[in-house]
């Protein structure tokens, strides 16, 4: 049995081509090397792994270079990148999984590239979306236009994570899927936490699990935002919600708190002084556009409720049309709003 990270990954150079085949699969084998994007398995041909050694006291297999960013490691750090890993004595279980070797019990001092950070944290959440890639061309992006979210421009916020760790509520093994991965920012830009969407690999609708949605990280107060802060900035729980009436209105600033609970306790940029509170129309909902009403108000902030006529503006969005919720968004908007961020398009493509 391996005894410290060296030996695992001697003998996952051993397997050189089988590893990057299952885990670097967007690439494909060009003479002694697998050639693919990056290490975190994006398509590409600028990162290199050498498949077999190169003579005695040469280059060992399973080492690797990304000529455009200079980064370099060997198998153990792509199965950490590409699984979206930030524990070490995951990534050596996920190395004994691919290997077949039994599992270990974690030791306190076994080698680690990694500081280790504690499950759920700040800098775990940041370490994952670090570890992500832009959605454009992947499963996120089909996700996202299957569900009727046409302009994606500016979302750099969101991300994706093509091996994603999903551990089921009960004893039961850990499964992989791939996922979108939004970051949690507070007032300043500062990543404080992360929220997954596991997907199915067609990108039809999320992955068929019990929990497909879940946060980490710190999250009061914070949430996933698209577009600057300005004097206007609307507000709602869902990603995929808010979204939705970004398609009509897409320079107008815009936050999805991921809950109702944090919905009521998001924190107001100093340059506020209108805000739409995006209703879900649910009791929770209701809730929570009470308590965050009574909050802006008292802030000194005018505060307009969005209302859907279904369940969530990405109902309305899918059962409708684009232009029929153009419509009923206008009639919502401060009439000065209407001209500044209405869009006029007829198909909801703003760029």
């Amino acid at each position: 049995m391996p005894r410290n990270a060296a030996e695992l990954a001697h003998r996952l150079a051993r397997e050189a081509e089988a590893v990057c085949r299952h885990y670097l699969s967007n690439g494909r084998r060009v003479g002694n090397y697998w050639q693919v994007g990056d290490v975190r398995n994006a398509s590409g041909r600028s990162m290199f792994v050498r498949l077999k050694p190169k003579g005695p006291g040469g280059r060992p297999a399973g080492k690797w270079t990304d000529a455009a960013t200079g980064e370099h490691g060997d198998l153990l750090d792509v199965i950490r990148e590409s699984c979206g890993l930030v524990d070490f004595h995951d990534v050596t279980e996920e190395a004994r999984r691919f290997l077949s070797l039994p599992r270990s019990k974690r030791e306190p001092d076994s080698p680690s590239r990694l500081s280790p950070v504690l499950t759920g944290s700040p800098e775990s959440a940041r370490r994952l979306f670090g570890m992500s890639q832009p959605i454009a061309g992947t499963v996120v992006e089909t996700y996202l236009r299957r569900r009727g979210i046409t302009d994606l421009h500016g979302i750099a916020s969101l991300r994706f994570h093509p091996r994603c760790y999903y551990r089921p509520e009960a004893d039961a093994p850990t499964e992989i899927w791939p996922a979108m991965i939004a970051a949690v920012t507070d007032l300043q830009g500062h990543v404080t936490g992360a929220h997954r969407t596991w997907l199915d690999p067609s990108g039809r609708d999320k992955a068929p699990v019990d929990t497909p949605r879940r946060a980490m990280g710190h999250l009061l107060g914070h949430a996933v935002r698209f577009g600057p802060a300005s004097d206007v900035m609307a507000a709602g729980e869902g990603i995929e919600t808010m979204l939705s009436p970004r398609c009509i209105i897409p320079t107008m600033a815009m936050v999805a708190a991921l809950s109702a609970a944090h919905l009521g306790a998001i924190l107001f940029p100093a340059t506020l002084r209108r805000l739409y509170v995006v209703r879900d129309n649910d009791p929770a909902g209701d809730g929570a556009v009470a308590g965050l009403f009574d909050r802006a108000q008292s802030a000194g902030i005018e505060a307009i409720v969005l209302s859907p006529q279904c369940g969530d503006f990405n109902e309305d969005l899918r059962n409708f049309d684009i232009n029929a919720l153009r419509a009923a968004l206008r009639i919502q908007l401060s009439p000065e709003d209407v001209g500044r961020f209405l869009s006029t398009g007829l198909d909801g493509n703003s760029g």
